[in-house]
């Protein structure tokens, strides 16, 4: 069981943020073993093409389709909307000891395979090859997903940045994952390792990934704390047609703008909302415009982007009961310190 103590101004250092190699890192745990994560089993087959005589080979080897992922490949995001290519240059960063050493680390006292005990030889040589492989899996699977899967994380970021902010750490914790649980100013998170520790004024990173689904994945110091977590709506990311509207709605407010409200269950941006609907980025403005004179939608600009999500009148118009982008996390807890 991992326990996380809070103080008050741990508290108060709640932070979010997400990180596209946190995403390309899980993304490849999923192609070594797509039966644990059928819900991404669309983008498995429109990847796996893309693939074919790419080299990442080493890159495999180091991140399994269980277990433990070497901490250096998933540093903590160090801004709330980190760049890959700033993200890859941290990794470079690692020193040649830190790669050695979390290579050779395993779980439960075993003893490290050959694969990896080899990258630990080389520390320097299997760093500069990795990250070349990195670069080029992101390029390949991941870089041409990005924009859906950053509105996704940018929407859930909204949704408990929110939560935090009228409802505090209680708030934020108590739907976040049934391997979570908030009790007495302590965050417990169901691990098979065992951690307990206070935050000690350094906070807790929360960090949504889609690909970490169904599983939660921790950090512990020396690094910053983290904790990382499916976000709400992962089950509509992959999905190719929105759900058609209830007649009565499509009757009280056009069927073009009942698709619009329902697929803002999760927000999105123009952009993501025209890809989904198949229609111009123009007529969604067009359809938002109205929906946000009407009090049913609303805007939150993130850096240059607009991230569009509904009200709570526009939550009570599209039906009745949760949100729809309260679809999402289950399933057991992860088993790895690192993913």
């Amino acid at each position: 069981m991992i326990e996380f103590v809070f103080r008050t101004d741990d508290v108060a250092r709640v932070r979010f943020a997400f990180s596209p190699l946190w995403e390309l890192v899980h993304g490849l745990r999923v192609l070594a073993d797509p039966s644990r994560r059928a819900l991404h089993l669309p983008w498995v087959h429109a990847v796996r093409p893309r693939l074919r005589g790419l080299d990442v080979g080493l890159l495999r080897g180091a991140v399994p389709a269980t277990g433990y992922i070497p901490d250096f490949l998933t540093p903590p995001p160090e801004t709330p909307l980190p760049d890959f290519g700033a993200e890859l240059e941290i990794v470079r960063a690692t020193p040649p000891e830190v790669v050695a050493e979390e290579m050779r680390w395993t779980e439960r006292g075993n003893v490290a395979g050959p694969a990896r005990l080899a990258m630990a030889a080389e520390p320097e040589r299997s760093l500069e090859i990795l990250c070349g492989q990195l670069e080029r899996f992101w390029a390949a699977a991941v870089e041409p997903y990005w924009e859906g899967i950053r509105d996704l994380l940018e929407g859930d970021v909204l949704r408990r940045a929110r939560a935090l902010s009228t409802s505090g750490a209680e708030g934020v914790f108590a739907d976040l994952h049934r391997a979570v649980r908030w009790e007495g100013g302590t965050l417990y998170v169901d691990r098979w390792w065992d951690h307990r520790g206070e935050l000690a004024g350094r906070g807790l990173l929360l960090v949504p990934s889609v690909f970490v689904w169904p599983q939660v994945s921790v950090m512990v110091p020396p690094y910053q704390p983290m904790l990382s977590y499916p976000p709400y709506g992962v089950a509509t990311l992959w999905e190719s047609s929105p759900a058609a509207p209830p007649d009565a709605l499509a009757a009280l407010i056009g069927r073009r703008r009942a698709q619009l409200l329902l697929a803002l269950g999760t927000p999105a941006s123009t952009t993501e909302l025209a890809r989904r609907l198949d229609v111009t980025p123009g007529a969604i403005s067009q359809h938002l415009g109205v929906l946000r004179a009407s009090g049913l939608v609303t805007g939150h600009r993130l850096g240059r982007r607009v991230l569009y999500g509904r009200t709570r009148s526009g939550d009570a118009l599209a039906g009745p009961g949760e949100p729809a982008e309260s679809a999402g996390p289950a399933g057991p807890a992860g088993s790895a310190q690192g993913g």
